[in-house]
């Protein structure tokens, strides 16, 4: 077999089959059981040993340790997950990677998948056009396993035969008898295929095919093994890069776990390789060291034995691990309050596990709107002009910043719009963009306030003491709204009641009621001047606008129900 150009294609093809499989199995898998997910990651407490069967599950399931680290670090910088909990979680992904090794050596190459992958897709191929999205999703996941196995059988084909490619032999001699120079070379490879690829599963598939070929041998694939743990945690550095301090820290974490584990195993690299030899030739198999078809289980009991042993080391330092990411990763941001906290365009890993980042985005944003407000009333109250102007200055600066992260959060999902998206997590979205509309309008409401109170100001307006104590008896149940507004949106949006939240605006409706009524009535008895009357009718007819966003705000939240 002559390996050339089109058979090079063939091998890239065969990959891209394998890869694309994994990823249409993993999403489907998230649109089937993503809110399940969602919940578990959710529901992480300090407790270590929880936290390392989580990450374990998760990778067993989506079969992509990547994917999980990058879920990880998503979870870390919205806040969801501490430190010390996305430590735990990382552990057991690494344990839960080796499911893949497991699966490809016990079916991939014992198996004839093939045989079985078609029919699976025949089966699968009707879902697809079923209106039911649940169905739909199903079909995809059917077909997604059909496609990695059926990726994996041209794989295995498509690799050069070593017996009719003796220079590859040859080529790769020259780097299988340096000693530890060899491993470190393989370990390379390892970690620059991982980071090619942007997959730890994919990468082990990939080695599991050569030495099962006889391209490498088992020493070798062990080597490579190790340094695909080390080039899973490049891609939760990538994406931590646009993240905030915490998630850099829970990557940096990560990279330490894994890199630290790949030294030590490589101290006692050779006494664990002829563990394994002992092992096979004691159960009366053929050693992986001479017989090519022993090295897949081999190595993935290499793999397994590896990462098992290196969390139950591991776990006893995981203080230690983030006493150094803190120092590793100091905290220089003080101007964290005028960006976005949690999310950001990059940052997105799946479009179910998004939700929850733009969900505590908005919080802050919530949170940045009414901070605002409370500007408005150091603003109406203060006399000295230095405040007056210190106190306008930052509302306008507000007023920015809300802007740009009404922009930013609508584009972030718009971004996960284009993802895979159950119908609850559609409707969530749906009621995402209503609410930072209307959050937005708050802050459009309070920069108004801020330009009638400095015309006030400009036009020498002194109001009457009941006048005040009126627009200071709104702004307290404009208060009272506000806070009951961040209490539901602090909640997850199925376990909003805005009961109350109706009675707060059928009072402020009420107030302004009344004050628009007494207004007309002393306007008309010449109580005050008609420009008095005029800021006077503009403030509080636009907290009654403002009360009006802040309900909308609730019932966003309650419509969006799934």
């Amino acid at each position: 077999m002559k390996f050339g150009f089109v058979e090079f294609l063939t091998l890239l093809g065969s990959l891209g089959i394998f890869l694309f499989g994994m990823k249409l199995m993993s999403e489907s898998l998230q649109k089937v059981a993503g809110d399940k997910m969602r919940n578990i990651l959710a529901a992480m407490t300090s407790n270590r040993v929880k936290g390392i069967f989580t990450g374990f599950l998760i990778t067993a399931v989506i079969q992509s340790s990547s994917a999980t680290t990058v879920m990880v670090v998503s979870f870390v910088n919205a806040g969801l997950l501490s430190l010390v909990e996305s430590i735990g979680v990382i552990m057991g992904a690494n344990i839960g990677t080796t499911v893949t090794a497991w699966l490809i050596s016990i079916l991939g190459f014992k198996v004839h998948m093939s045989t079985i992958a078609i029919p699976l897709i025949g089966i699968g191929f009707p879902l697809l056009f079923s209106k039911n999205t649940k169905r739909k999703s199903w079909g995809e996941l059917i077909i997604g396993f059909s496609l990695l196995f059926i990726g994996l059988g041209y794989l295995k084909d498509s690799v050069p035969d070593i017996k009719s490619n003796p220079e590859v032999l040859h080529f790769l001699g020259n780097y299988t008898d340096l000693g530890y120079g060899s491993l470190l070379i393989f370990l390379a490879a390892g970690t620059l295929l991982t980071v090619i690829i942007q997959s730890s599963s994919a990468t082990m598939a990939l080695t599991l095919v050569l030495c099962f070929n006889g391209i490498i041998s088992f020493e070798m694939a062990a080597a490579m093994v190790l340094g695909e743990n080390i080039g899973t945690t490049i891609t939760a550095n990538l994406a931590a890069m646009v993240a905030n301090v915490s998630a850099k820290r829970a990557a940096r974490a990560h990279f330490i776990f894994n890199f630290f584990g790949v030294v030590w195993i490589l101290i006692l690299f050779y006494p664990v390789i002829k563990l394994i030899n002992f092992l096979f030739t004691d159960m009366g198999r053929p050693s992986p060291l001479t017989d090519s078809a022993s090295i897949p289980i081999a190595l993935s009991l290499f793999h397994t034995l590896f990462n098992i042993t290196n969390t139950f080391i591991m776990v006893w330092f995981v203080k230690l691990i983030e006493k150094t990411v803190i120092k590793m990763v100091p905290d220089k941001d003080s101007d964290e309050e005028f960006r976005l906290k949690y999310i950001n365009i990059g940052m997105v890993s799946t479009s179910e596990l998004g939700i929850l980042q733009a969900r505590k985005e908005t919080f802050v944003y919530g949170e940045r709107v009414t901070k605002m407000f409370g500007f408005v009333k150091e603003l109406y109250s203060a006399e000295k002009n230095k405040k007056f102007e210190k106190f306008a200055k930052k509302i306008e600066k507000y007023e920015e910043i809300s802007d740009r992260m009404e922009i930013e959060i609508a584009d972030y999902l718009a971004k996960i719009s284009e993802g895979e998206l159950s119908e609850s997590g559609a409707l969530k979205i749906r009621g995402m963009f209503e609410i930072i509309d209307n959050i937005e309008s708050i802050g459009d409401s309070c920069h108004n306030l801020e330009k009638t109170i400095v015309r006030k100001k400009e036009a020498k307006i002194s109001f009457p003491e009941d006048i005040d104590r009126n627009i200071l008896n709104m702004f307290s149940l404009i208060d009272k709204a506000l806070e009951e507004m961040l209490n539901n949106l602090g909640k997850d949006y199925s376990k909003v009641d805005i009961t109350k939240a109706y009675e707060t605006e059928t009072e402020i409706n009420e107030y302004r009621n009344k004050l628009r009524e007494e207004h007309i009535k002393n306007i008309k008895e010449k109580v005050y001047k008609y420009k008095t009357g005029v800021i006077y009718n503009e403030i509080f007819s636009t907290c009654e606008k403002l009360g009006d966003y802040i309900i909308n705000v609730s019932e966003s939240m309650r419509d969006s129900k799934a």
